[in-house]
């Protein structure tokens, strides 16, 4: 590690700069998402929610995929894409108990459930630890929550839309002959709209904070908002903190770590400057193009996080070096979105990863890794599409050089 004088630092003086680069803004927000999802999903909220609006769905079988594909999006946007599956695997139980694991509307159901998770996980901020990690390089070019949204959302509901065609034209689905859906009837509590009022209160004031940060500084001083409200009234106990995701913040600090540790060393600086020969007559398109495809096969084989921890510090380096002023955070923009995107095996990513082992009633997956490379790899590519389309396309006007 090197300080502002390009001296290399001491011991003492290195481990108070790694710490403090570990427990960050960005680790706040993090623990806040799982907060808000324990509180959402202990209290019932989002399951009684999202049953009316599975209710609405009816009973046609492409109807009712679209509606479960749009309630995990939604999820996925607020109580992150690895809490979502699992919420909404449980809230459609009733409909899969009916079906055997070869039958084709469960596949189509348990897979777009998780394909839609994985691009939910690109549409807000705190969506995904990639995104959470990826608003920090961000932050500089001032792009805060109202031009993620302007971007992430249109391209997300996008490729949501896509993928849901692909389900719909490659499994029989209109063979099946569904019940009507009942809505969870239950009388909300003062708890429950007290959750609900601290959720939209957090996420208001992270989406107006470029306006307020005067007051707050910073977005993990809004996230330790819900933290305070919640377990400091006992709405949430030790129980429910023990059961947080502790690997993902672990790897989320290691990633951030590692970034200042390659960025301080002038190691990114090297990378980025041998790169940059290759590549400095390409336009900040093709460089988005060519790091989209290496961002995807990375988070396919490895993970979304791990992808956008190795890429995103990379394109940004290489960004800043480009003459165009809206190069690097097109290019930091475009890779995080890109980093969701990789859905073609079991293993590539959490919503994934939970699709492979739900089972029907006797134990029998519902999916295997063939089904993934089939749909999987085409749903990436249709993601992948959407951004460097559409999402290049409003990053370009909405994004300041």
């Amino acid at each position: 590690l090197k300080d502002d004088k390009g001296a290399v630092m001491g011991a003492v003086a290195a481990s108070s700069t790694i710490l403090s680069k570990m427990w960050s803004s960005t680790i706040m927000v993090l623990l806040a998402g799982f907060t808000l999802a324990a509180a959402l999903s202990k209290y019932n909220v989002a399951r009684v929610l999202a049953s009316y609006l599975l209710t609405a769905a009816g009973t046609k079988p492409r109807n009712l995929l679209l509606m479960v594909m749009s309630v995990v999006f939604f999820l996925s946007m607020w109580i992150s894409n690895v809490a979502a599956p699992v919420l909404t695997y449980s809230l459609i139980q009733s409909v899969l108990r009916t079906l055997d694991s070869e039958a084709p509307f469960a596949k189509a159901l348990v897979l777009g459930v998780a394909l839609a998770a994985n691009v939910g996980g690109m549409a807000s901020p705190i969506s995904s630890p990639q995104n959470v990690i990826s608003m920090d390089y961000l932050k500089p070019y001032g792009v805060g929550w109202g031009q993620f949204f302007a971007v992430a959302l249109p391209t997300g509901i996008l490729s949501m839309l896509l993928i849901w065609l692909l389900l719909v034209f490659t499994f029989k689905i209109n063979t099946t002959k569904l019940v009507k859906y009942k809505p969870i009837k239950e009388h909300f509590t003062l708890k429950q709209y007290y959750i609900i009022a601290v959720t939209l209160g957090t996420i208001l004031l992270w989406c107006v904070l470029s306006q307020l940060e005067d007051v707050f500084g910073a977005s993990g001083q809004i996230a330790i908002l819900p933290i305070v409200l919640f377990f400091g009234t006992g709405l949430l106990t030790t129980h429910d903190i023990n059961n947080f995701p502790w690997s993902i913040v672990i790897l989320a600090m290691g990633g951030i770590a590692l970034g200042a540790a390659v960025s301080s060393s002038g190691l990114l600086a090297t990378i980025a400057g041998a790169l940059q020969k290759r590549i400095m007559d390409y336009s900040t398109y093709a460089i988005l193009i060519i790091f989209g495809l290496v961002m995807l096969v990375v988070g396919t084989f490895v993970s979304h996080t791990v992808s956008a921890i190795i890429i995103v510090p990379l394109v940004q380096e290489i960004g800043d070096k480009l003459g165009e002023p809206k190069a690097a955070p097109i290019l930091v923009f475009g890779c995080s979105l890109l980093a969701s995107c990789g859905m073609g095996l079991a293993s590539s990513g959490f919503p994934n990863v939970t699709a492979i082992s739900m089972t029907d009633e006797v134990g029998n997956r519902y999916l295997n890794v063939n089904t993934f490379i089939t749909r999987g790899i085409p749903a990436s590519l249709l993601a992948f599409v959407c951004v460097i389309t559409l999402g290049y396309g409003i990053m370009n006007s909405v994004l300041k050089g």
